[in-house]
């Protein structure tokens, strides 16, 4: 691995490490520096701000790592997403709740949204249309996700993704009923 490469994993290992004893809000660029013992200037040689760490973090253990090729189906990408996140599940819990103008939530949904419109779109004519559908429903799942990670007796991910179905599947009969493009003669959902 590079040295720069070296670099950045320690930086993050001891953001990570920090993140497990303190909230991230409380947590300075010096005290990274002097967990892994660097200094400063190192720091800010390979990153703008601890924000940045935490996107960099996001985007070499997790986007990199996926397969978001549209052969998988999107329930099938949702699972292998929710494992990844479930193996750092105390990192991606704290830094889901950073607030503010940098925060992860909203480089989540930035990074996220190009995969999922590239997914979706095909479903729709109108561009205006399945970018309100990746919106709405990145916000949705991702609200899900944190919820889930914040659980103290969290399910696995095939059981949260199994869930995650069966409630889109119900909600969309429901519509469908409604609709009645679906209904069956006695038929509840």
């Amino acid at each position: 691995m590079a040295e720069s490469g070296l670099t950045k994993n320690t930086l993050a290992t001891a953001l990570k490490q920090l993140m497990t004893e303190k909230p991230f809000e409380k947590i300075s660029v010096s005290d990274i520096c002097d967990r892994c013992g660097m200094n400063r200037k190192s720091f800010y040689y390979h990153f703008h701000d601890k924000y940045d760490l935490v996107n960099w973090i996001f985007t070499t253990d997790f986007l990199e790592t996926m397969d978001f090729s549209a052969e998988k189906g999107g329930w099938q990408l949702l699972l292998e997403s929710c494992e990844r996140l479930y193996e750092e599940g105390a990192f991606y819990r704290d830094a889901l709740q950073i607030k503010g103008q940098n925060s992860f939530h909203d480089y989540v949904l930035e990074t996220v949204s190009p995969i999922v419109f590239h997914l979706v779109r095909d479903l729709y004519q109108d561009d205006e249309i399945a970018d309100f559908f990746v919106s709405f429903f990145g916000d949705a799942f991702l609200t899900a996700i944190m919820r889930w990670l914040s659980e103290e007796t969290r399910m696995t991910p095939e059981e949260f993704v199994r869930d995650l179905r069966a409630a889109c599947r119900g909600i969309s009969r429901k519509i469908l009923m409604d609709e009645g493009e679906f209904a069956s003669p006695g038929e509840t959902v």
